[in-house]
């Protein structure tokens, strides 16, 4: 028998539970798709930056937010991708996944590994865009981090949290700095993330392949977007590998990232933004070309012990034409870093390594980022040089000159030969110390080459063996006080004596 009552407290019951509230779902419909971007109808309520996803698997990144359409960047194939396909938002910003789990290995823009290893397994994320911290989170830079590179620190200093560009034409040996930096960080608790844009891939593997020679690549992060990558993955590679740095930065740790290159960058954004019909300016870059690398580079600082006193230093290089620093690229970024190292090519030609002009290159942190030690030893040999090339041009109309003249050209002859360094074999500050002393205080003079890089090593074995407190110290407390500097000098004479056994019967 048919209960009515039971019925009817039934439908009362699910009149009552029913939700009237309507999802409301905005999607959009692509209306023009080709070279790696879209253009999307129908998304009123889009953020810029927001993450969309296509029907296809491939997701893209909202950039252009016009009237009538929304122009996208597509990080994938566009072969897949049709007019009339219907597009989902996300309501999140674009992300990159991050973690100790991404030390040692190559990965693209988003995270998925590109080296032929196992997959990884990502449990925390971040936003590829995120806001610079404040002033008042930030701290002044002070502790040095060693490049290992003679030239660099003793005359451009660089500081944990600073940003120091690295400037010159076509292969003069920028990335070999920056590579031999990552390399001096071994053993000195510092992470390392190297961004590739728009390198070759033989260049990628050739740089991995340098990083595990040298035990360098435990601790480095390599983000590669290659040249033959889509110019959207070239894009957000450096936002991707400054957010994985973030991540250790607040952590407490500090952390190196090399961007090689932003000429490279600045050339795939105009390359979108032409596509996505934006107005050229100068040198047909957009007029935001300035802000793109200013707010990726602000986000370097050394943060405050209240907030764990991380750090993210940024060495961000950048490729000139015929040594014009002048152009919109390179004064752009100038203006935005703490300083740059200036290659230039015609001491890259003569022999020099690195070709560092100590004249136009400067650090503007100083001698903060300097240990006691080096500044003693270092403090006249950028004016010592500078004198030498002017003296050097002099030369070329008249060889009669005083004994004055030689005896400075001699000094910058001798400082340029120390300052001569292989590559991929960064040098501790110690060590720097011992022969840059050497060098300013004249137990070099009329020295050639091969004898001055026979004296380098030698005074180092020697130290090393008969005084490695004196080095040991100078590492620890990073001064050197009477007693080490009496030691030091009679190591020199003692190995000046060994590489020539007249100057001692002289005396």
């Amino acid at each position: 028998m048919i209960d009515v009552k039971e019925i009817s407290e039934r439908i009362r019951r699910q009149i009552e539970d029913f939700d009237f509230n309507i999802d409301i779902s905005d999607f959009g419909t692509v209306v023009e798709v080709g070279d790696d971007v879209a253009y999307v109808d129908g998304l009123y309520n889009i953020m810029s930056g927001e993450l969309l996803e296509f029907p296809s698997g491939v997701y893209g990144i909202a950039l252009n937010l016009e009237a009538d359409v929304v122009g996208v960047l597509l990080l994938g194939s566009d072969t897949d991708i049709k007019e009339g396909d219907i597009v989902r938002p996300t309501g999140k910003q674009a992300e990159v996944p991050v973690g100790e789990e991404f030390l040692g290995r190559v990965v693209d823009p988003l995270g998925n590994p590109i080296d032929g290893g196992p997959k990884i397994k990502p449990r925390r994320w971040r936003n590829i865009e995120s806001k610079a911290p404040d002033v008042l989170d930030r701290r002044s830079v002070y502790q040095p981090l060693q490049t290992g590179i003679k030239a660099i620190d003793s005359m451009i200093p660089i500081g944990k949290g600073q940003r120091e560009l690295i400037i010159g034409d076509r292969q003069t040996g920028k990335s070999t700095v920056a590579v031999d930096t990552i390399i001096n960080q071994r053993g000195k608790d510092v992470i390392c993330i190297y961004v590739a844009i728009g390198k070759k891939r033989s260049n990628v593997a050739r740089f991995r392949k340098i990083m595990m020679d040298h035990g360098a690549l435990d601790y480095t992060i390599i983000v590669s977007a290659t040249a033959s990558d889509a110019a959207p993955m070239q894009y957000i590679a450096p936002y991707a590998g400054c957010a994985m740095a973030e991540y250790f930065m607040h952590k407490g740790k500090d952390v190196l990232i090399v961007y090689d290159d932003l000429s490279k960058h600045a050339v795939a954004y105009r390359e979108m933004s032409l596509l996505l019909r934006r107005p050229p300016g100068r040198e047909a870059f957009p007029g935001d070309v300035f802000y793109l690398h200013s707010r990726l580079l602000e986000r370097a600082a050394k943060l405050s012990d209240a907030l764990g006193g991380g750090s993210i230093t940024a060495i961000p290089i950048v490729e000139t034409q015929a040594g014009d620093v002048s152009a919109y690229i390179p004064t752009n970024i100038i203006s935005i870093t703490d300083g740059q190292v200036f290659l230039e090519s015609d001491l890259f030609f003569a022999g020099q390594r690195p070709p560092i002009n100590a004249g136009i290159s400067v650090s503007r942190v100083g001698g903060k980022a300097q240990t006691k030690a080096m500044k003693k030893v270092s403090s006249n040999i950028r004016l010592a040089l500078a004198q030498y090339r002017e003296l050097q041009s002099f030369m070329q109309f008249g060889s009669d000159v005083n004994l004055a003249t030689r005896r400075r050209l001699e000094e910058g002859r001798v400082l340029m030969e120390v300052l001569n360094q292989d590559q991929y074999q960064p040098i501790s500050v110690s060590h720097q110390v011992m022969i840059l002393y050497a060098a300013v205080n004249g137990y070099l003079q009329g020295f050639d080459s091969d004898e001055i890089k026979a004296f380098e090593k030698k005074l180092w074995e020697h130290m090393d063996k008969t005084n490695p407190e004196v080095g040991l110290m100078m590492e620890r407390v990073g001064d050197m006080d009477k007693t080490m500097e009496e030691e030091l000098i009679a190591g020199i004479k003692e190995v000046v004596a060994m590489i020539r056994p007249e100057s001692e019967d002289a005396e």
